[in-house]
């Protein structure tokens, strides 16, 4: 990782100071960088000897990068990771440029590396990220939106770069097309993990825990498992709030709408969800050979679920 973030800093590096101004101010605001982890981890499990890993973990941190700084804009953001987002500082226009610069320097050393099937691989996850970035932008303000399709929006959006992190490492390290679809599938439940636990954390942690402002979901209209199984599930006075709530946005009713996610469930249920999903990620490994890395593979499937923030 020491390695991944001295090869980031080289790799963002611009004669225009702008851009390095936010680049840097972004990557340094730091994250659990569990993507660039999991390229690395997957290619050293399936017993990857040269550096090129590194190359690999970069390149998805930086478009990881350039969609949050997409998204703090999409979604007026003021908080990300306890600090400033770069659009509050710099502006919406700045967040927008240097996100793309973020995503063109990914796609210049996706080439640096010369291996076509990375390069498809890395294209399709960005292209599909675009199109989850776009669903959920569809289910905006829409209480009509069903679990399938909110679990179709975060696969999308951000199960879809966790299975590409860990597929590249199979890819890299040369493995067969069993070992590459193994640590696929792998990448997509856990992403899938995360995503849900995230969403539940938007209602039941503090805001000190997970660096942005409690019912940032709720103020956007974010229609998210939390929020739609309390609907379904709640009394009609309580469906009827969090509907208008999810169509008009705001946090006026947030302590009726909270306690509502409480009593009916939800988070409970979002949380099993999870922690199905991320089961389903460990048995996806079950014909890895054992390794310390291994190890870890399997261990951040339970942080996915057991994190607090």
């Amino acid at each position: 990782m020491g390695a991944v973030d001295a090869l980031m800093r080289q790799r963002l590096h611009s004669d225009v100071p702008l851009i390095n101004q936010v680049s840097h101010y972004v990557i340094a605001g730091g994250g659990k960088r569990l993507r660039p982890v999991l390229a690395l981890l997957s290619a050293q499990a399936l017993g990857y000897a040269g550096d090129r890993h590194i190359d690999l973990a970069v390149i998805v941190e930086l478009i990881h990068t350039a969609t949050l700084l997409h998204d703090d804009v999409v979604d007026s953001s003021l908080l990300r990771r306890g600090r400033e987002t770069a659009n509050t500082v710099w502006g919406n226009e700045a967040s927008v440029l240097v996100g793309d610069f973020l995503y063109s320097r990914a796609f210049q050393m996706m080439v640096d590396i010369g291996n076509l099937k990375v390069l498809q691989i890395l294209a399709d996850a960005t292209n599909t990220i675009a199109e989850g970035e776009v669903m959920q932008l569809v289910n905006c303000h829409d209480p009509d939106t069903s679990e399938a399709r909110y679990l179709d929006t975060i696969r999308f959006k951000t199960a879809k770069l966790f299975e590409a992190a860990t597929r590249l490492g199979a890819v890299i390290a040369g493995s067969d097309s069993a070992a590459e679809q193994a640590l696929a599938s792998y990448g997509r439940h856990l992403g899938t993990a995360f995503q849900l636990v995230d969403d539940a954390l938007d209602y039941s942690a503090t805001a000190a825990d997970i660096g942005k402002n409690i019912g940032d979901d709720l103020a956007e209209g974010k229609p998210t498992l939390p929020l739609l199984y309390a609907m379904w599930k709640g009394k009609p006075a309580e469906a009827d709030l969090i509907r208008h709530a999810i169509e008009h946005g705001g946090l006026e009713h947030i302590e009726e709408i909270s306690a509502a996610i409480e009593s009916t469930g939800a988070i409970t249920y979002t949380f099993a969800l999870a922690e199905a999903e991320a089961s389903k990620a460990r048995l996806a490994l079950a014909g890895v050979p054992g390794s310390p890395y291994l190890d870890a593979l399997l261990a951040l499937s339970r942080f996915a679920v057991e994190r607090k923030s």
